[in-house]
């Protein structure tokens, strides 16, 4: 298998090597060559070292297959999805490992409408990539070899497209915003944007150099962030990750803002604008319980769905919603954005802010959490599930303590990811400290 969690991610050189990389894109060419109508696929990267190698070994597979390509550079994982539709290209790809070091990197697909892969598509083209008779008898000669061209100045419509989800009656004079770019695809984007709105910006994390991505700065390390809201007496800090899809708030007190408390405050917020569809969002089964029942309070849904944002976003198109995202700060506004979406997402907390006149501390704390713990184990084998002895009869125990539970493998590393919710601290902890050790033992 191939593919993970999102798209295609590994140790650049090794898993995402260049020969690997020509062999994926040669299979990813083939399989939407059957719905091509302008024969163009879109590329776009973070800021990593590794991009140049992975960019050109995308370009030598596409265009052996017949396609052209246009290379855009530097860019947000979203303004990839906005602009493959917007150019009417036939697919869109991003190379970025997220919010990964430096030394991974990934492969992130997109449809011509600016959706990402489904596991069915996924499949079909992880069928391609193993099978030498398709690969050899696609390879285009003569005229059909395709043809690749740069362009630098698209950067200007997504600017344009995300200053537009900004309501237009405001601005954001006045406020002294913290952008923290992960040294990552944001770097240009975000600040300007947030200047073009009238705030007053101080930028960190905006000097990549192809190694010092999401490198203790950025959505991973917002206590970098904390530090300079504090010193600048600014009423937010925004960090982003590597390729700007994820979003993590700090507010004026220096305290990062949870990620359910934020999607609970913009989902009140837009049904009392009367701008939320289907009366409900769409959130992981990671959020909190916290977050359920505040929402009930305010007459709104919780459907839930696997994590990853892709798995949200197939749901809110299930459920008619235009609202939903993880914990993790991967949050989509569907009405802007295909998929998680940093800087619009940002954009909306700061149209709340100005709207209400709140603090960000007293506005992004709506209720109250239940506690809950997350470890993420190492492990040396991804064994299946069903295949280790004990683990229904611990799941139980676990449930007949009062306690939610979620147990799952990690779709880029190799970790396993165990997550306990209850009521007690103290009880979570001492659970926490016999989930490592089961697991521990049944994989290691």
């Amino acid at each position: 298998r191939l593919f993970g969690t999102d798209g295609v991610r590994g140790e650049a050189g090794k898993k995402v090597s260049a020969f690997n990389t020509m062999r994926l894109a040669m299979a990813t060419g083939i399989y939407f060559k059957q719905f091509a109508k302008t024969n163009r696929i879109l590329v776009g990267k973070d800021t990593r070292r590794s991009g140049y190698m992975i960019e050109n070994a995308l370009v030598s597979g596409l265009t052996a297959v017949g396609f052209d390509v246009i290379q855009i550079g530097p860019m947000p994982t979203p303004a990839i999805a906005f602009l493959t539709e917007n150019m009417r290209c036939d697919a869109g790809i991003m190379i970025s490992a997220s919010h990964n070091p430096y030394y991974d990197n990934g492969i992130k697909f997109f449809d011509s409408e600016g959706n990402k892969l489904n596991r069915t598509e996924e499949e079909r083209i992880e069928t391609i990539y193993a099978d030498e008779e398709v690969l050899e008898e696609a390879q285009a000669v003569g005229k059909a070899i395709g043809k690749s061209k740069r362009i630098d100045d698209v950067i200007g419509r997504y600017i344009v497209h995300i200053k537009n989800s900004f309501p237009k009656p405001l601005t954001l004079a006045g406020k002294r915003v913290v952008i923290d770019c992960a040294n990552g695809a944001g770097y240009i984007v975000g600040p300007t944007i947030l200047q073009e709105l009238g705030a007053e910006v101080f930028v960190i994390g905006d000097k990549p150099d192809g190694f010092n991505i999401n490198e203790g700065c950025g959505a991973m390390h917002p206590e970098s962030l904390a530090k300079v809201v504090l010193d600048k007496r600014a009423d937010i800090g925004i960090a982003l990750d590597g390729d700007a899809d994820r979003l993590v708030i700090v507010d004026e007190k220096g305290e990062t803002v949870d990620g359910d408390k934020l999607m609970a405050v913009l989902a009140v917020h837009l049904k009392h604008q009367g701008t939320l569809k289907g009366d409900g969002i769409v959130a992981t089964v990671m959020s909190n319980q916290g977050l359920e029942e505040y929402l009930a309070k305010e007459q709104i849904a919780l459907y839930r769905s696997a994590v990853g944002d892709k798995h949200v976003v197939e749901v809110m198109q299930q459920k008619g919603i235009n609202f939903g995202g993880e914990q993790s700060g991967h949050i989509i506004f569907s009405d802007y954005a295909k998929t998680g979406d940093g800087i619009s997402s940002a954009l909306q907390a700061l149209a709340y802010l100005v709207t209400t006149q709140k603090r960000a501390s007293e506005a992004f704390d709506p209720y109250e959490s239940y506690p809950q713990i997350l470890v993420n184990l190492p492990v040396e084998h991804k064994k299946p599930f069903d295949e280790i002895e004990g683990l229904d009869s611990f799941m139980s125990r676990v449930e007949d303590a009062g306690m939610r539970h979620l147990f799952r493998y990690s779709g880029t590393e190799n970790k396993i990811r165990l997550l306990l919710e209850g009521k007690e601290k103290k009880a979570l902890e001492a659970m926490m400290e016999e989930c490592e050790a089961f697991f521990k033992k049944a994989l290691n």
